[in-house]
């Protein structure tokens, strides 16, 4: 994954909009190019997954987009199985998700008998993502507000010639 941008450091964890990503490290790398902050999801696809202990949980299989919203919507994690055979996919809220760009990564805040214990699927039969009441129960196990709920209040882009229109 590319991690260099041209975006100012000033965009930081704690500058996320409502239902983002937050991300950490990758402050040296903002240089020229793409990423962290703004990046092709495929380059996405196949970073390691982790949580705070630095158990491995497996890798983004598919970054899953809201069209109607314009928004990041889940990411698909694949967990366990050998070689890719028997694993398990999870949705994971985006918001769940921390970019750990320094590592090229990405942390979720959960024990991994938690993940286990997850709703998941198989390769050949997805839930429906768009149904409200599977989407609300997948954002309640993970703990984070659903994206569409969030307020969508402007956080200052840098990169806006008119600081007055946010």
């Amino acid at each position: 994954m590319g991690v260099r941008s041209t975006t100012p450091p000033s965009v930081t964890p704690e500058r996320t909009a409502p239902g983002g990503a937050p991300i950490i490290g990758g402050e040296e790398d903002r240089g020229e190019g793409p990423g962290p902050d703004i990046m092709d999801a495929d380059t996405l696809n196949g970073d390691a997954v982790v949580n705070s202990d630095e158990e491995d949980l497996g890798k983004i299989e598919a970054i899953m987009l809201d069209v109607r919203a314009g928004r990041i919507a889940y990411a698909v994690l694949s967990f366990g199985g050998f070689l890719g055979m028997g694993s398990k996919l999870f949705a994971l809220p985006w918001s769940a998700l921390t970019l750990d760009a320094r590592n090229r990564r990405f942390i979720l805040n959960v024990p991994k008998d938690h993940l286990k214990q997850a709703p998941g699927f198989d390769k050949d039969d997805w839930p429906r993502m768009a149904d409200p009441n599977w989407a609300s129960d997948l954002h309640a196990y993970y703990n984070v507000r659903p994206y569409w709920e969030e307020d969508l209040e402007p956080i200052h882009d840098p990169r806006r010639s008119n600081p007055s229109v946010y």
